[in-house]
């Protein structure tokens, strides 16, 4: 693998770290800002707007610039966005730079992946894409922990500047490593939207969000299962959050290794292994061996699917993908975030911590059938369509390709 990815992966670490330290550190910034606790958690909550809303906008608007300069781009406002964060006076300043912070995030993530899967042959490209989100897998098993002991040890904002460190290692990697001939963007931004004309994008972007809203609708509520169902002591918590973290890195490899062999069959086991593991967790929740498991075998499951879903949507946005695979992270985010939501609901209707696993689950059977039609669809015979989407008049039709 060139090692120009090593530079991506290392951005998306810094990424990945970025979203999910703050978690650790809420009761720290609350009580040094003078804020609750839950007012400190909207912290996240302005993250994830900026993820879904500043992603598609930054990359519609270096649409015709080359992606190594976007790239690049990217990075410094992730720097900046940390920048202001460490030196936030107040609560006002630290939530503005959590917001520029993540208006990278997609971004960054989404044209990356095209990054990647341009630098190696086709037989390659789903591992390649699996070295960018391994990045962010790897934040949640190396980087949260380790920023949540650099805030509680020397304060919140050394974890902040410990971030523009990273960041700025990236931006230099991407620099010196990434080739820019690679990198040239062709499509305008009418062709960059017109492939959300095509079904099997729209398809690919439902699967993302299904998939990624069943395992995050489970892992939102996982700690308050382990303790009040499972029987855990609050201690324990954080090493069984690395284990699974654990489970994500391994799926990760996994999934994008076999997606390169057979992309379709590979999110069709990943995803029917996701909804049986869901539905089991809540018999494994009551036992805490089982329930290790089970915590490392979901992580691994939901994490199998990300680089072909990814690949996926690449392949079928071909022509113009920078912004679909930009929007495919946001998908991904609307599917957390609206997973997240259920999964309270049925807690607060009075369900219990072990309901969320079951509207998981639900999920997941979803994005299976997703991917089943999506494969069904493929056998069909489809026009030929040019880079913005449409067929040219009077195309010949021909049949489509396996995933």
């Amino acid at each position: 693998m060139p090692l120009a990815l090593v530079a991506l992966t290392l951005s998306t670490f810094g990424i990945g770290t970025t979203e999910f330290v703050i978690m650790g550190l809420l009761s720290d910034v609350a009580d040094d800002l003078s804020v609750s606790v839950s007012g400190a958690g909207y912290l996240i909550s302005g993250y994830a707007l900026g993820v879904v809303i500043g992603g598609p906008l930054l990359v519609s608007a270096g649409i015709r610039l080359p992606r190594k300069a976007v790239l690049l781009g990217l990075m410094g406002i992730f720097i900046v966005g940390n920048l202001l964060s460490a030196l936030s006076p107040g609560y006002e300043v630290l939530m503005a730079g959590r917001i520029v912070t993540a208006t990278c995030h997609g971004s960054f993530i989404g044209l990356a992946s095209v990054v990647a899967a341009d630098l190696v042959e086709a037989s390659k490209k789903a591992r390649a894409v699996s070295m960018v989100f391994a990045g962010g897998a790897i934040a949640n098993v190396v980087g949260a922990p380790l920023g949540t002991w650099v805030g509680q040890h020397f304060g919140w904002r050394a974890t902040f500047w410990m971030l523009v460190v990273i960041g700025a290692i990236g931006f230099v990697g991407i620099m010196v490593l990434l080739p820019a001939q690679r990198g040239a963007q062709t499509a305008g931004l009418r062709q960059e939207i017109a492939v959300f004309r095509r079904p099997q994008v729209l398809i690919a972007l439902a699967m993302t969000a299904f998939s990624l809203g069943a395992l995050f609708t489970s892992f939102t509520y996982v700690a308050p299962l382990l303790t009040e169902v499972t029987g855990y002591a609050s201690a324990a918590i954080a090493p069984l959050l690395v284990l699974f973290g654990a489970g994500l890195v391994a799926g990760n490899t996994i999934g994008g290794r076999f997606a390169d062999r057979a992309l379709l069959p590979t999110l069709g086991v990943a995803l029917a292994a996701l909804t049986l593991t869901l539905a089991l967790f809540s018999a494994t929740a009551h036992n805490k061996v089982l329930a290790a498991i089970t915590l490392v075998l979901m992580g691994a499951a939901g994490f199998a699917t990300v680089p072909g879903l990814m690949t996926r949507v690449i392949s079928k946005a071909e022509g113009a993908p920078t912004l679909a695979a930009v929007v495919t992270v946001s998908a991904s985010n609307v599917g957390i975030a609206a997973g997240a939501y259920l999964g309270g609901l049925a807690i607060d209707a009075g369900y219990g911590y072990t309901s969320p696993n079951w509207i998981g689950a639900l999920l997941a059977a979803a994005a299976l059938a997703l991917t089943i039609l999506s494969g069904a669809l493929e056998k069909k015979p489809a026009p030929q369509t040019t880079a913005d989407g449409a067929a040219p008049e009077g195309a010949a039709v021909r049949p489509g390709t396996s995933g």
